[in-house]
């Protein structure tokens, strides 16, 4: 197993503070992409999609609830599975009341939504004990028109922001292979103006890894995410695929 090399305390703050340079660059170049992403334009959502929650029948604007943003987590949940994706209940674990609590405090709902029905998501949400928001979209254009499931018969295929035809020349095939329909993982934000809603940003892929907590904090440590992809190699006994389950 390969360990960092051991140093002095002086060595090891030289080092040290050659890095704090390039993370100080960093946090200003992500500051500046932030300040860009707050600057994209946003695009009118007209049409009038239903979801289905404990409460019975939502719309958009009712997934706000009287706030200015949402932010909607795509959980990938096809109707015919009895569980959710692995890796979005990962992601899901850190959902907690103090973190809902917060955005709420800056007028900002955040919402889980899936294709499967209603019935499923409850039943898997309880064992999993979940209390975040959670709506089913089933029979709605929504996940068809946000890009997160794909089925040619619906609409051309199209996975963070790239045609079939782009993933393959780009090496990313793997998005878009597989038996249709093809659930995929993302999140998407959208600004409320009176009644009038907008879409203003969505991500998709390791794009949305900017807000999962534990990958975040593992790119702070020696051992890193410790999965077979990372430099430098040999950091991990068991090195694991890059699927963030976090079963092993």
């Amino acid at each position: 197993m390969s360990l960092p090399q051991v140093v002095s305390r002086d060595e090891w703050l030289v080092a040290r503070k050659e890095l704090l340079a390039k993370e100080k660059e960093l946090t200003r170049q992500r500051d500046a992409l932030n300040a860009e992403r707050r600057r994209l334009p946003m695009v009118r959502i007209d049409k009038d999609y239903v979801f289905e929650g404990p409460d019975g029948k939502a719309s958009l604007l009712d997934l706000f609830d009287g706030r200015r943003q949402l932010i909607v987590r795509h959980f990938m949940f096809d109707p015919s599975w009895d569980e959710g994706c692995p890796s979005c209940s990962a992601g899901a674990d850190e959902i907690s009341d103090g973190l809902l609590k917060h955005l709420h405090a800056r007028d900002t709902s955040l919402v889980v939504v899936s294709r499967a029905p209603l019935a499923k998501i409850e039943a898997f949400k309880a064992r999993r004990g979940w209390t975040f928001p959670w709506y089913s979209s089933y029979g709605s254009d929504f996940n068809y028109d946000f890009h997160v499931t794909l089925d040619e018969s619906v609409a051309p295929v199209e996975y963070n922001y790239r045609t079939r035809a782009e993933h393959e020349q780009a090496g990313t095939s793997v998005y878009v292979e597989g038996e249709q329909p093809i659930e995929g993982p993302g999140q998407s934000c959208f600004l409320r103006d009176g009644d009038n809603v907008f879409h203003t940003y969505s991500n998709y892929a390791r794009g949305a890894e900017m807000t999962g907590g534990s990958y975040y904090y593992l790119d702070l440590t020696a051992l890193g995410r410790q999965e077979d992809w990372e430099e430098p190699k040999g950091r991990a006994t068991n090195a694991r695929d890059a699927v963030p389950d976090f079963s092993a």
